[in-house]
C-alpha cells in the first residue's frame, strides 16, 4: 500500500476541471505536497460545483474533464512522483433531475420490477407501491402534461411506465398509473418513503451493502486503483451506510488494500473502530485539538457572561440542553419521515403492540439523546444504553416504551436497529452542526465541524498527550485545518480565537455595534460580527450570503421554509452598515486592527503545527495563503494559483516575506514544512514534547518529531502582557540546529525564545547535518 506524506485538496468543477488540475500538478509538487487529493469525479448533476450528487457511477464526469482529464492528472502526478487520492460517495446519488440518473429513471419507470429497485432504500408498502416524489408546489395536479413518453410538471420530467398512456387518458389519470406519486414538497419531511442524505430530497440513499449494488457502483472506482490511475480513496459519509465496516472490507478486497480514509466525525475520546479497513479520518478531530490550543482559558468566564447577557438569561446556556432541543426538533421536523419509518419497522419487530404506544415519540427521544453520531453494533452498544438512560430520565412517561425498544435496537440483525444507526448520524449532523452551532455563539471558532464547543481550550500538556495518542494509534490519519465543509476558514478561526484574550474589549465593541446596527437577536448578532472581524476584508456580497445562511440555519428569528422578511431586512441592513455607515466601519476597523497581528500569529503557529504533527497533513486549495472563507459555498470560490506561483517563486529566489496581508509568510511556512516532510520523512518518526522554562513558558508549544523540531507561539496578546519572551528558554537537544524558515543557526541546549522567534512566531528546526 502506497501512503501519502501529505496531500493537497483540489475542488474539481466544470470551471476548474481535471485538465486544469493536471496543469497545476507542478505547482503542488513545488509547494512540497506529496499527493494530489481530488473532490468527487463521477458524473454529477449538471451544474454541480461539489460533485457529491453523483448521477452515473459508470463514468468520470465529462463536465469535469472526463476520463481523459483524469488520465492527464494521473500522468502529470506520476511524472512528478505525486500520489493521487480521490473522494468517493457511496451513500447516495443525485436525483434532482431524474433523466440524468439512469438508475433512478429506471426505478421510476418500472417501479418494483426495475433492476435497480433493490439499489434504493424505498418503503414500497408505505407508498402504496409507489415512490413518493416531493416536487409539487401545492397539492394540485393541474399543471401535469404528457409529452411523448414522459410526464412533465413545469421543468420536471418523469418517465411513463410502459402501456400507461396509450388510451388518451388525462395527465392526472396517467399520473395515477405510475410507479411514483408526485406530492407537495412540504409533505416530504413526514411522508417521504425513500432514504435521503440527511434531509435533502434530491439525494437518494443507495444500498451498497448489497454485493450487486456495490459491484456496479464501484466498477469505475476500482478501475482507477487497478490501473494505477489513483492510489487511495476518501469515503464520504460512511455513517449513512447500513454496514460501514462491511463496506470498507469489501472496498479493501476490491482495491487490493489501497489507502482509504473515512469522513468520520468522532465525539470527544470516541475511537475509530479498530477493525475498520481504513487508515483514519479526514482530520476534523485534529482540527479541533489544534484550534483549542490557541484559545485563552481565561476568556471563558467573561465570554460565558456576555453570552448570557445577549440571551437575557440568568446563566450560561446549557450546551447539552441546546443540542437536545435542536436534535429533537430535527427528529420531529425535517427527519420525521425517517422516524416514522423506524416506527413501522420497530412495531413489526415487536409484534403485538398497542396502536397508541408512543413508539415514534420514543425513537425521536432516543435519537435526540444519542451521545455520538452512531454505533456500529455490537460496537457502541453502550451509547444506546446511555441514550436510553437519558431518555428515561428526561421522559419518564416513555420509560416503558424505551425498555420495549431497547432489545430491538440493540440487535444488529433487526432492520430497525440498522436504520436507527443510519438515522442517528443524520439527526446529529442536522441538529448540531447545522443548527446548534449557529445558536451557540459565545466564541464561534469553537463551533466547527467535528468539534465540541463545550471544550473551550486545552493546555500544552493535553495537546501533547493527544498528539502522542495519534502517533501511536493513527499515524496515517489525515489532519486538516480547512475543508470544503468547514464553517469558517482556518485563518478566520485563528483571528476569532483572539477574542478570548480581549473579552472585555470585544464586549464593549459588540455593544456599540449592536447599538449602531440593531437586529434584535443577540446570539446571532455576536455570530455575525465575529464573522465580519474574522474574515475582514470580505465583500458585501459574501457577507450578505453568509448572514442569510447563518440566520436561517440557526432558525431562531428566520428560517429556510418561512423566512421572516422584516427580520431579514434588518439583517441585511446590518451588513450594509459595515460599508455605508462610517461609525460602524470605524468600529470594525478598530477591532480588526486589534486582532490582526495576533490572529496572524495564531495562523502561522496552527499551520506549522498541523503540517508537522502526527498524521498526514492536508492543505486545502489556496490555504497556503490566508484562508478567510466562510461556510460553503464561500469556501469553494476559485483560487488564484497564478498569484501563488509568483509568490512561491519569489520565496525560492530568497525573499524573506513579512507577516502582512499578502499571506506570503504563511506560504513560506507551508512550503518549507511540506518539503521537509516529503524530502526527509525520517525526521518525522516519533513525537517528543519539549519543555520551556521562564515567565512566558506557557506561550510556547514545541515538539521533536525525530529530528525535525517545531516551535510555535500561543496566546500572543497574553505574551505581550507579560513582557514578551524576556528570559524564557526552550530546552532543545544539545546540538546545533538550523531554522529552515530563516536559515538562522542556533547552538541548541537552553535557547532564548526571544532569539529563536525573533523573525516569526514559529520556527522549524533541524539538527545540523540532518536536512535543510
Amino acid at each position: 500500500m502506497r501512503v501519502p506524506l501529505s496531500t493537497y485538496r483540489l475542488q474539481i468543477t466544470p470551471s476548474f476541471d481535471l485538465q486544469a488540475a493536471a496543469a497545476l500538478a507542478d505547482y503542488v509538487h513545488e509547494l512540497g505536497a506529496d499527493w494530489l487529493y481530488l473532490s468527487p469525479l463521477l458524473k454529477a448533476e449538471d451544474g454541480s460545483d461539489h460533485g457529491y450528487d453523483v448521477t452515473d457511477h459508470s463514468l468520470v464526469d465529462p463536465a469535469r474533464g472526463g476520463a481523459q482529464g483524469l488520465d492527464a492528472v494521473s500522468a502529470a502526478a506520476r511524472r512528478l512522483g505525486l500520489g493521487l487520492l480521490i473522494d468517493i460517495v457511496p451513500n447516495h446519488v443525485g436525483v434532482a433531475t431524474p433523466v440524468q440518473n439512469p438508475w433512478w429513471w429506471d426505478l421510476l419507470k418500472h417501479g418494483r420490477a426495475s433492476r435497480y429497485a433493490e439499489a434504493f432504500d424505498v418503503d414500497w408498502d408505505f407508498g402504496g407501491g409507489k415512490v413518493r416524489l416531493p416536487v409539487l408546489g401545492d397539492d394540485s395536479l393541474d399543471e401535469l402534461e404528457i409529452v411523448g413518453d414522459e410526464l412533465h410538471y413545469y421543468d420536471h420530467r418523469f418517465p411513463l411506465a410502459p402501456g400507461t398512456a396509450d388510451d388518451g387518458a388525462s395527465a392526472r389519470e396517467v399520473h395515477a398509473r405510475q410507479n411514483y406519486e408526485l406530492m407537495n414538497w412540504r409533505r416530504a419531511d413526514a411522508e417521504l418513503n425513500y432514504r435521503r442524505f440527511f434531509a435533502v430530497n434530491s439525494l437518494a440513499g443507495v444500498r451498497v451493502e448489497l454485493p450487486a449494488v456495490f459491484a456496479e457502483s464501484h466498477a469505475e472506482i476500482v478501475r482507477w486503483i487497478e490501473n494505477g490511475i489513483a492510489d487511495g480513496l476518501r469515503v464520504d459519509h460512511p455513517d449513512g451506510l447500513a454496514d460501514p465496516g462491511g463496506y470498507l472490507e469489501r472496498l479493501a478486497a476490491a482495491t487490493g488494500g489501497a489507502y482509504v480514509l473515512v469522513e468520520k466525525i468522532l465525539e470527544g475520546d470516541e475511537p475509530l473502530p479498530a477493525a475498520w479497513a481504513s487508515e483514519g479520518t479526514t482530520g476534523y478531530d485534529a482540527l479541533a485539538d489544534i484550534d483549542r490550543l490557541f484559545v485563552d482559558p481565561d476568556g471563558q468566564a467573561p465570554l460565558d457572561a456576555l453570552d448570557s447577557r445577549l440571551r437575557a438569561s440568568d446563566g450560561p446556556v446549557s450546551l447539552p440542553e441546546l443540542i437536545h432541543e435542536t436534535k429533537r426538533a430535527v427528529a420531529d421536523g425535517i427527519l420525521r419521515s425517517e422516524v416514522l419509518r423506524l416506527d413501522r419497522e420497530a412495531r413489526a419487530a415487536m409484534g403485538d403492540l398497542a396502536e397508541d404506544a408512543p413508539v415514534a415519540d420514543t425513537i425521536a427521544e432516543l435519537l435526540a439523546c444519542f451521545p455520538v453520531y452512531r454505533s456500529y453494533l455490537p460496537l457502541g452498544a453502550e451509547h444506546l444504553e446511555a441514550a436510553a438512560a437519558t431518555a428515561r430520565m428526561r421522559r419518564p412517561d416513555l420509560a416503558e416504551t424505551v425498555d420495549l425498544l431497547l432489545p430491538v435496537l440493540s440487535d444488529r440483525t433487526q432492520p430497525a436497529a440498522i436504520r436507527f444507526q443510519q438515522t442517528s448520524g443524520m439527526v446529529m449532523a442536522k441538529g448540531v452542526e447545522d443548527t446548534a452551532f449557529y445558536r451557540y455563539t459565545r466564541l464561534t471558532s469553537l463551533t466547527e465541524v467535528g468539534a465540541d464547543p463545550a471544550e473551550f481550550s486545552i493546555g500544552v500538556d493535553e495537546f501533547h498527550r493527544r498528539q502522542q495518542r495519534r502517533q501511536a494509534g493513527h499515524p496515517l490519519s489525515l489532519t486538516t485545518l480547512s475543508t470544503h465543509d468547514t464553517k469558517r476558514g482556518e485563518d478566520v478561526r485563528a483571528r476569532i480565537s483572539v477574542l478570548a484574550e480581549i473579552a472585555a474589549q470585544w464586549e464593549e465593541s459588540l455593544s456599540r455595534l449592536r447599538e449602531a446596527a440593531p437586529l434584535g437577536d443577540g446570539p446571532l448578532e455576536s455570530l455575525l460580527w465575529q464573522a465580519v472581524v474574522g474574515s475582514w476584508p470580505a465583500s458585501r456580497e459574501r457577507l450578505h450570503a453568509y448572514a442569510e445562511k447563518a440566520a436561517r440555519e440557526a432558525g431562531d428569528s428566520t428560517g429556510w421554509t418561512d423566512p421572516n422578511e422584516e427580520f431579514e431586512t434588518r439583517m441585511h441592513a446590518l451588513v450594509d452598515s459595515i460599508f455605508d455607515d462610517e461609525n460602524v466601519a470605524a468600529l470594525v476597523a478598530g477591532l480588526v486592527e486589534t486582532v490582526r497581528m495576533p490572529g496572524w500569529s495564531n495562523s502561522l503557529s496552527a499551520k506549522l503545527i498541523q503540517l508537522t504533527a502526527p498524521g498526514v497533513p492536508d492543505v486545502y486549495q489556496g490555504s497556503e495563503l490566508w484562508e478567510t472563507s466562510l461556510v460553503d459555498p464561500d469556501n469553494r470560490r476559485p483560487v488564484d494559483f497564478d498569484e501563488r506561483r509568483l509568490y512561491l517563486a519569489a520565496i525560492d529566489a530568497g525573499a524573506r516575506p513579512p507577516i502582512d496581508a499578502t499571506g506570503t509568510a504563511k506560504l513560506l511556512v507551508t512550503t518549507r514544512a511540506l518539503r521537509l516532510r516529503r524530502d526527509r520523512p525520517e525526521l518525522f518518526t516519533r513525537y517528543v514534547p519539549l519543555a520551556a522554562v521562564g515567565p512566558a513558558a506557557k506561550h510556547v508549544v514545541a515538539f521533536d518529531r525525530g529530528g525535525a523540531i517545531t516551535v510555535a507561539t500561543r496566546l500572543p496578546i497574553g505574551l505581550d502582557r507579560v513582557g514578551g519572551w524576556a528570559d524564557t528558554l526552550l530546552l532543545l537537544p544539545g546540538r546545533p540546529v538550523t531554522d529552515v524558515l530563516t536559515g538562522r543557526r542556533f547552538d541548541g541546549g537552553e535557547t532564548a525564545l526571544s532569539e529563536l522567534l525573533g523573525d516569526y512566531p514559529v520556527a522549524l528546526l533541524v539538527m545540523d547535518g540532518e536536512g535543510s
